[in-house]
């Protein structure tokens, strides 16, 4: 099988690259494939069975003022590419978020629970699903949540970061997700990829529910640090230009509906970032 992955100097991308197994993989970064260029797509792409598409604009809260170019990106890109993945007759697996949704929710999230997103990059990624299923109704359009490595930026890395740094830290306790293993996420990817018959709509995370602030605690803990250095605070007490969902939960039922592999705890995912365990 010979996949390409859009948006490869990412995360996720580079999560796909260490976890291929058996299949022929090419990672392409925003310097090799703009993918608002849709000709260029179409030329690049020709061989591929398979483009996971995991470029976009996620700069949330830059998107609040920045919202065309966010648009450009995440729902023309995405638009484009699906053309072209039309065009060279590839599968195409496109990465989403669970920002479609408006963080209201109680109970986790169904593929086919109303959207409604409340942040620019919300409605932009939402408008990219649309144009994916618009331009290639057998794509399949992934949701999923609160993706880390534990290296760089992310959550997790910076908690590391802030672990060495701080006699204690301050994170909120009142937003609810699954954190998400990049590693986790890029595995189960690839067996989508071997499923074409997978259904269109699909949420994927690590399994279980935690706050940022059971997230950071069990990072210190994991880092054998004392957990009590970690204070929860509310949203309130730290106020972004993108409000952050309140709940960002997904089921992952149509995921094992589907025969697919459901992804393990967040807390086995989140021991093998930071201890490879």
């Amino acid at each position: 099988m010979r996949i390409t992955v859009t948006g490869a100097a990412g995360q996720l991308g580079r999560a796909l690259a260490r976890r291929a197994r058996d299949v022929e993989l090419r990672g392409l970064g925003s310097g090799e494939l703009d993918i608002t260029d849709g000709d260029a797509a179409t030329r690049v792409l020709q061989g591929s069975d398979v483009v996971i598409n995991c470029a976009a604009y996620t700069a949330v809260d830059r998107a609040e003022t920045d919202e065309e170019r966010a648009f450009a990106v995440n729902a023309l890109g995405a638009r484009a590419l699906a053309a072209a993945c039309a065009r060279v007759d590839a599968r195409l697996i496109h990465v989403s978020t669970d920002y479609v949704f408006d963080g209201t929710a109680t109970d986790p999230y169904e593929t086919d629970g109303t959207t409604g997103p409340a942040t620019a990059y919300g409605r932009t990624k939402l408008a990219g699903e649309l144009a994916v299923h618009e331009e290639l109704p057998s794509a399949h359009v992934v949701r999923t949540a609160w993706v880390y490595t534990g290296e760089g930026t992310d959550f997790v890395a910076t908690m590391r970061r802030l672990e060495r740094e701080r006699d204690t830290i301050d994170v909120v306790d009142d937003q609810l997700g699954s954190p998400t293993y990049a590693d986790d996420l890029a595995d189960g990817l690839l067996e989508l990829a071997e499923h074409p018959e997978a259904p269109p709509l699909l949420h994927l995370t690590n399994a279980g529910v935690a706050s940022w602030y059971d997230l950071a605690r069990a990072t210190f803990e994991l880092l054998d640090a004392d957990p009590a250095r970690v204070r929860p605070c509310t949203s309130a007490e730290f106020v972004r230009p993108a409000p952050r969902p309140a709940y960002s939960v997904l089921s992952n039922r149509v995921w094992t509906d589907a025969g697919l592999t459901p992804l393990r705890d967040w807390r086995a995912g989140l021991r093998a970032a930071l201890t490879g365990d």
